[in-house]
């Protein structure tokens, strides 16, 4: 128990002074590029307000926080998520998951972006040329997860991230790395939890589209191509400081709080909170709300957010369907369907 404790001191003092490297993220607004990665999915956290890097388990919690993927009450789970996003744009995720007696939890997940056709344009064609293109946002991570103790979990993600838009394409890699406390100073009910996200080198596109005609009106020589050397750019990395506290009314009637502080290296402080109501494991009502003091109020994009959930025990399985609905400024609001199975 011992070295449990030291490695998760070293590991928490690490996360900590790691998160020097995001001061004054405000200052680089708009800098970071992959931002896909900062797309929430999974019903549940979207509408607890992003905050559910503290008492989520299994799948549901796998964006959120990697480490309490192990803390799932089942050996295996699968997860089906669909998002209305901005600008029309729809986002598709699903993920598995299977435990591994004495060696942890592993899973696997696949997160997509549904653009649609985009009109080709040119500076002879401003107005399109007739043709489109179809950009491609894909994200397939690889995730480990273990129970240290019965209150310390940890978890770590590896992401490949491709970008294609039409004959120009970036790929990387990112990290994601967790650690959950249950019954924080022995309060029962009570939880902490640091995550760091999208930890990587940086990308750069590449590509055919990236050639450009040269002509040459006083040399005779043929016609030929150079090429833009594109900048790399950064990936949106963040630092997640969590708190939660559940409270069981009785046995049939529960509450749950979180709140997270977020910092990062391309955007302001955000503190998003979440509140859950649970009846008798069956039926849950969701609350979350994000505020953003370094920005101006009409510069979120986003604002409350509420769902619902339904958990269904099927003899040794579950079923879990959730729904989330969060506001949006100059967009539709966004609407989140997910499925879950646990078996």
């Amino acid at each position: 128990m011992k070295k449990i404790k030291s490695f998760i001191y070293l590991l928490l003092i690490g996360l900590l002074t790691t998160g020097n490297l995001f001061a004054s993220g405000g200052n680089r607004n708009g800098t970071a590029g992959a931002s896909q990665l900062l797309i929430p999915v999974g019903a549940r956290g979207i509408a607890l307000g992003g905050s559910a890097i503290v008492n989520a388990s299994g799948l549901e919690a796998l964006y959120y926080n990697p480490a309490n993927v192990s803390r799932s009450s089942y050996a295996t789970n699968a997860l089906f998520s669909h998002m209305n996003y901005i600008a029309d744009i729809g986002v598709e995720y699903g993920a598995i998951s299977a435990s591994l007696e004495g060696l942890g939890t592993i899973a696997v997940s696949i997160k997509s972006l549904s653009v649609g056709d985009i009109d080709i344009t040119t500076e002879a064609n401003p107005d399109g040329t007739g043709a489109t293109f179809k950009p491609g946002f894909t994200t397939i991570g690889l995730t480990y997860s273990k129970m240290l103790s019965d209150r310390i979990a940890v978890g770590f993600t590896a992401n490949l991230i491709q970008e294609e838009l039409d004959l120009v394409s970036a790929s990387g890699f990112s990290f994601d790395i967790g650690v959950s406390y249950a019954n924080l100073a022995n309060v029962q009910g009570l939880s902490m939890a640091i995550v760091m996200k999208n930890l990587g080198p940086q990308m750069k596109y590449d590509g055919s589209g990236l050639f450009l005609r040269a002509n040459s009106d006083n040399l005779n020589r043929p016609e030929q191509y150079y090429k833009i050397d594109a900048a790399t750019f950064e990936l949106p990395s963040t630092l997640e400081l969590g708190l939660g506290y559940q409270y069981d009314i009785n046995e049939q009637n529960a509450l749950s709080f979180n709140g997270l502080f977020q910092n990062a290296n391309f955007y302001g402080d955000e503190y998003r909170l979440g509140a859950e109501y649970g009846y008798d494991n069956l039926l849950f009502l969701r609350a979350g709300y994000t505020v953003m003091p370094e920005l101006e109020s009409d510069e979120n994009t986003f604002g409350f957010s509420a769902g619902v959930g339904l958990n269904y025990t099927l003899g040794d399985a579950a079923l879990q369907i959730n729904y989330a609905y969060r506001q949006v400024e100059l967009f539709e609001d966004n609407h989140v369907f997910s499925v879950g199975l646990g078996f």
